[in-house]
């Protein structure tokens, strides 16, 4: 912005101190009757300091210097006044400064001086009187001396005082023109005096003048301002009457300001209060709005996880910044901090009251154990913080997801308390019939979600190993899971609906393309199994653990007597399923031949062949066992076919007695 033409002008009324040619120029002294200039000359040092020792030996003596070593000898020799007084100064030194009189002291002061000051005025009196008898006198006679003044004065007063001499005359005297040299100086003084005072009025003028200029500049800043934020439709509220207003009857209590209010409308009064900002009238150069109220924090959510070998590992939200260089900008920023320091005491509250977790509170931290291995770390940090470095992976998604589903939680819970209010207003309720509204919760439904994932892995976790051993024992194996049945706009529901449904999933194993095991689950960890002979509810992975391994193992053991069915066709062989003792079992003559499949620790499939036969006269068992620990190069049905071909390659015995 161009400055307007009077702030440009420039005064140079300054002593000069060089001429044209750069020289300095020497200081004047005086200008002698001819017209010559005396300057004042140049100092040498060294001839100074020789002039000083000169006058050392000069005004006090030769053996100054020896007078001065011998001083110390000779001490005790002072005069007793010289050293009352030095021993004054010290004491006024140590006591350091004096203090103001009293009224007493001043007063004996007083007492003190006025019988002097009357003498003093006397005199002085009777001077004037000398003086103007004597002036008043005319004529040319000449003048008395000093002795006959002094002789008329000591007459008696009986005696009359002769007339005084008629040779006094009165002169006028003027005080004569000052030289050259110092009425030059005196021209140089009132210069110089008029240059500071003009300085000085410009400085003023100019001061005001770019108050007056910031002023206008402001008040136009300022509801240019008001204009965008209104137009952004931020809330303005009239601002309180300033301090000292009139308040009493018939006093105007008609607002002239405006506060800017960026809270919630559902939101508890004291967090309204906080939300208020306010355009400064002063010139700041802070910001273009100030917070009075503003905190500076921020909510930060924090998963810690625990993996299968004890490792801990934690990550949390990412949390963005605005730069705040806009009045919007700004706005935004103030406002996101006070709705999270509202989810923040939402959750303190519910903490509490879990009914599926347990949680530790303290002034700015809120840690649940949401789930096994899993706890959710919810805390106000100052905003300026710096961010730990993040996981790479759904860890951090998942903190970035409940962080956006607490704000659209806590909208959830103001557009609830609003249709309350609106349904409550022309209502009429009996005092025994109390409204208690009961709003929906902010941090269940989070809880209920990392409860279900939780969950949904380690069901995952059990399929995975059933079908991992199916797969090493050559039995072809599929497994379909979803655990977010449903489309997006469902699972938005969840956290939108005031009454949203359970969220749930299903999961389907499909064996050998023969057999199909079906399982749902809702959260948080609720699961199916829908079986083809009954629907039974799983309360354990124990429990479901033992069901795979009871279904699977009785797939297998009917797939293993329609392979021994099929081979033992020629024989007149008999093949079915023990399903009391959980084994398959083949008969023919002179031969009796069971299988038993169990599943390891180790999530490794295990099948036990028993063939029992004849030999002199005794039933001899022989076993062979499979396992997919030791047979990756061999399928369970390619041993169970090698086993029951040896079996009928043996030559049967006689017969063997049925049981």
């Amino acid at each position: 912005m161009e400055e307007p033409p009077w702030k440009k002008t420039k005064l140079s009324l300054e002593r000069p101190y060089r001429d044209d040619d750069g020289n300095p120029i020497p200081a004047l002294l005086d200008i002698t009757a001819d017209g010559q200039h005396v300057f004042e000359p140049k100092e040498d040092a060294t001839a100074k300091v020789g002039d000083n020792l000169r006058r050392i030996f000069v005004e006090r003596g030769i053996d100054y210097f020896d007078r001065k070593k011998g001083a110390s000898g000779t001490a005790a020799g002072l005069d007793a006044s010289t050293e009352e007084n030095v021993a004054e100064d010290n004491e006024d030194n140590l006591q350091g400064p004096r203090r103001h009189m009293t009224t007493e002291e001043l007063y004996k002061m007083r007492v003190e001086l006025l019988p002097h000051l009357h003498v003093v005025l006397g005199e002085m009196t009777q001077a004037r009187d000398l003086l103007s008898m004597l002036l008043a006198t005319a004529g040319p006679s000449q003048a008395p001396s000093v002795t006959q003044l002094l002789s008329q004065s000591t007459l008696p007063s009986s005696q009359s005082a002769p007339p005084p001499p008629q040779n006094l005359t009165a002169t006028v005297v003027s005080k004569p023109p000052p030289i050259l040299s110092v009425r030059a100086f005196n021209a140089q003084l009132v210069v110089g005096g008029k240059d500071r005072t003009l300085r000085r009025a410009a400085d003023l003028f100019r001061s005001a003048a770019e108050n007056m200029e910031a002023g206008r500049t402001r008040s136009e800043s300022y509801w240019l301002d008001a204009l965008r934020i209104r137009r952004r439709n931020w809330g303005l509220v009239p601002a309180p009457l300033p301090p000292g207003s009139s308040a009493g009857k018939g006093a105007d209590k008609t607002s002239k300001d405006f506060l800017v209010s960026f809270g919630l409308e559902e939101a508890p009064a004291v967090f309204r209060r906080r939300a208020i900002g306010r355009m400064p009238t002063l010139d700041t150069e802070q910001s273009r709005i100030e917070f009075p109220l503003r905190q500076n924090t921020r909510l930060r959510v924090s998963l810690k996880r625990t993996n299968e070998d004890g490792h801990e590992y934690m990550a949390s939200n990412v949390i963005s910044m605005m730069k705040e260089t806009t009045l919007e900008e700004s706005l935004r920023a103030a406002q996101i901090e006070v709705v999270e320091q509202e989810i923040f005491a939402a959750l303190i509250k519910e903490a509490g009251s879990l009914p599926t977790a347990t949680a530790h509170v303290s002034e700015r931290s809120i840690v649940v154990k949401a789930a096994q291995g899993t706890d959710l770390v919810v805390q106000l940090v100052d905003s300026d913080s710096e961010q730990n470095a993040q996981i790479s992976g759904t860890t951090v998604a998942t903190c970035n997801f409940v962080a956006a589903a607490f704000r659209v939680l806590l909208l959830r819970v103001h557009s609830y308390l609003r249709s309350e209010r609106i349904k409550r207003t022309g209502s009429i309720r009996t005092p025994s019939q109390p409204f208690i509204a009961l709003p929906p919760p902010v941090l269940q439904p989070v809880i209920d979600l990392l409860q279900y994932e939780v969950f949904c892995d380690r069901v995952r976790a059990e399929f995975d190993r059933i079908v991992s051993a199916l797969r090493q024992a050559g039995v072809p194996a599929k497994m379909h899971f979803e655990a977010m049945a449903g489309s997006g706009e469902e699972f938005l529901r969840l956290i939108t609906d005031n009454r949203p449904k359970p969220v749930g999933g299903e999961a389907r194993i499909r064996i050998d393309n023969r057999h199909t095991l079906r399982f749902t689950f809702i959260s948080p960890s609720m699961l199916i199994a829908h079986l083809p002979q009954a629907t039974l509810g799983i309360a354990s992975l124990a429990q479901l653990s033992q069901l795979l391994a009871d279904e699977v193992g009785a797939f297998l053991l009917k797939r293993i007597c329609d392979i021994g069915t099929e081979r033992c066709s020629g024989v007149s062989g008999a093949w079915f399923v023990d399903a009391l003792s959980s084994r398959s079992v083949g008969k023919w003559d002179g031969c009796v031949l069971t299988f038993r499949v169990t599943f390891s620790e180790d999530s490794f499939l295990v099948c036990t062949a028993t063939r029992l036969e004849r030999a002199r006269g005794q039933l001899e068992p022989t076993v062979e066992t499979y396992t997919t620990k030791g047979y990756y190069d061999n399928t369970l049905v390619g041993w169970t076919t090698r086993v029951i071909d040896s079996a009928l390659l043996k030559h049967p015995s006689p017969s063997i007695p049925h049981s």
